[in-house]
């Protein structure tokens, strides 16, 4: 698989639009399909720019400005999904989430922390590693992209079956975002396993 493909796939299944529905239930239920996707595509600007700036930015961002390393937050960022993975195979809540988003500031609660988070921070720096900026700016893009039409697919589907058949719907979801969460698992432990390829070397330099 190529370089560009792989980034756009990693990105796309950590912003996996059946487990972002979940954490969005409150303003899928409530807001209008109008108002959800203008709060979600402002959401999407937002941590477009992040992704993008990390992605330039690389791990000197973590070494010259957060002080950490890499290949720490590579190893936090795969432990917090490989969590959120084994839960939902299990079929319990994504747990985690510190709170959920009110309609006042949606985008920025749903850019922060739902889009943007230590998976999706790491997912962007190794586009940027992987591949030349403008390159990896558009497979960030994409991937953001297809994301949060999915999540709007998913929003419109909700709106149109909730009177009659919103507990089929509900088993649907449940059911995909169970398969999708192996995805995710086996992207979690890549991405730990990076991480402690990073330590490694380190040590031995």
């Amino acid at each position: 698989m190529d370089p560009f493909t792989r980034s756009f796939l990693m990105l796309f299944v950590l912003l996996n639009p059946f487990i972002m529905t979940t954490y969005l239930e409150d303003l899928v239920k409530e807001m209008t399909f109008r108002d959800f996707a203008g709060q979600l595509i402002r959401a999407g600007v937002i941590s477009f720019g992040v992704f993008v700036l990390f992605a330039w930015g690389g791990d000197r961002v973590f070494e010259n400005v957060l002080q950490i390393r890499f290949f720490a937050f590579l190893i936090f960022g795969g432990l917090t999904f490989l969590i959120i993975g084994i839960r939902l195979i299990s079929g319990l809540s994504p747990g985690g989430v510190g709170r959920r988003p009110d309609a006042n500031g949606a985008a920025a609660s749903i850019a922060m922390p739902f889009l943007v988070g230590p998976g999706t921070i790491s997912a962007s720096v190794l586009a940027g590693s992987r591949l030349p900026l403008p390159q990896a700016t558009i497979a960030i893009g994409l991937a953001l992209t297809a994301a949060l039409a999915a999540i709007l697919v998913l929003k419109r589907v909700h709106d149109l079956l909730r009177t009659h058949n919103e507990p089929l719907l509900h088993r649907y979801t449940d059911v995909a975002g169970r398969v999708t969460a192996l995805f995710t698992g086996s992207f979690a432990i890549d991405m730990i396993l990076r991480g402690f390829e990073g330590w490694i070397a380190f040590l031995r330099t």
